[in-house]
C-alpha cells in the first residue's frame, strides 16, 4: 500500500500542487501562445504529455545506464578502456545536450503521427507543433528527473516514479492550457481594456490562477497521512464499542 500512496502522491504533487506553469513557471511561450480555443490548446496538451512521457522514458534509461556518476555501462566501457577497474564514469555533463536529442526525436514522432492522422490538427498547431522542442516542461521533467538517479541521489527513483512524474507533469500541463483557453474564449466576448489585450489580460489571469492552485498546498502531505494511517488494534475497537455501549445504557 505505501508504494501506491507513494505514487498516487507523487501524481497529484505533480499535476495541481507542483503544476509545470502555476508553480514552476516553465512551458509559458505555448501555454499562451496556443491557448485560443479549448480543442488547440487540448491538443498541444495532448501532443506536450506524450512527449515528455517518451522524452522522460528515455532520458532515465540513459541518464541510469550511461551519464549518471557510476553509470553501469558507461562504467564498464571505461574500465574496458583504461584497464583500471577503480576508475568510476561521470557523463552528467552531456545532459543537456542529451536530452535535446532526444525531445527532438519524441517531437519528430509526435508530428508525423498527427500530420498523417489528424491534418486539420496538424495545420491548426502551425509553428507551435515543432517548437514542442524547445518548450521549457520537457526539459525541465528530464533534468528533475536526472536528479533522482545516481549515487548521489538522496531519493532514488526508479522508471515507475519516473514515469508517473513524467506523464502528470504533461497532464498538469494539459490542465493549465485548456483552463487558460476557457477563459480566453469568455474573455473574447467581454470588454477588456485595449491596452490590456491579449498577452496582458492572460499574463494576469495567469498570476490568478497561480494564487488559486496555490490553496491546494499541503493536500500531498494529507493524503499521505490518511493513507498511511494505521488503523486501530482490535482490542482497542472492542473496548472503545463497549465503552460506548456501556455509556448508552
Amino acid at each position: 500500500m505505501n508504494y501506491i500512496a507513494s505514487l498516487l502522491v507523487l501524481a497529484i504533487t505533480t499535476a495541481l500542487i507542483n503544476n509545470m506553469v502555476f508553480h514552476f513557471f516553465v512551458g509559458n511561450c505555448p501555454f499562451i501562445g496556443v491557448s485560443r480555443k479549448v480543442d488547440m490548446a487540448f491538443g498541444m496538451g495532448a501532443a506536450v504529455t506524450f512527449v515528455t512521457t517518451i522524452a522522460a522514458v528515455l532520458s532515465w534509461i540513459t541518464t541510469y545506464y550511461i551519464m549518471s556518476p557510476g553509470a553501469p555501462l558507461a562504467t564498464w566501457i571505461y574500465r574496458a578502456l583504461t584497464h583500471d577497474p577503480s576508475k568510476v564514469s561521470d557523463l552528467s555533463i552531456l545532459s543537456y545536450i542529451v536530452y535535446i536529442f532526444l525531445i527532438a526525436w519524441a517531437v519528430q514522432l509526435v508530428e508525423m503521427y498527427i500530420r498523417k492522422f489528424f491534418p486539420a490538427l496538424y495545420k491548426a498547431f502551425g509553428v507551435f507543433l515543432p517548437l514542442i522542442t524547445t518548450n521549457c516542461v520537457i526539459l525541465f521533467v528530464c533534468l528533475e528527473i536526472m536528479k533522482h538517479i545516481g549515487q548521489g541521489a538522496s531519493d532514488p527513483w526508479g522508471l515507475d516514479k519516473a514515469l508517473v512524474y513524467a506523464f502528470f507533469a504533461g497532464a498538469g500541463f494539459l490542465i493549465a492550457i485548456v483552463i487558460m483557453a476557457g477563459i480566453r474564449e469568455e474573455l473574447d466576448h467581454c470588454d477588456v481594456p485595449k491596452s490590456l489585450r491579449g498577452p496582458g489580460i492572460t499574463l494576469i489571469v495567469a498570476g490568478i490562477l497561480s494564487l488559486a492552485f496555490m490553496g491546494l498546498t499541503g493536500v500531498d502531505s494529507n493524503l499521505a497521512k490518511m493513507i498511511n494511517r494505521k488503523p486501530p488494534p482490535v482490542e482497542e475497537t472492542a473496548q472503545a464499542v463497549t465503552a460506548a455501549t456501556t455509556a448508552m445504557k
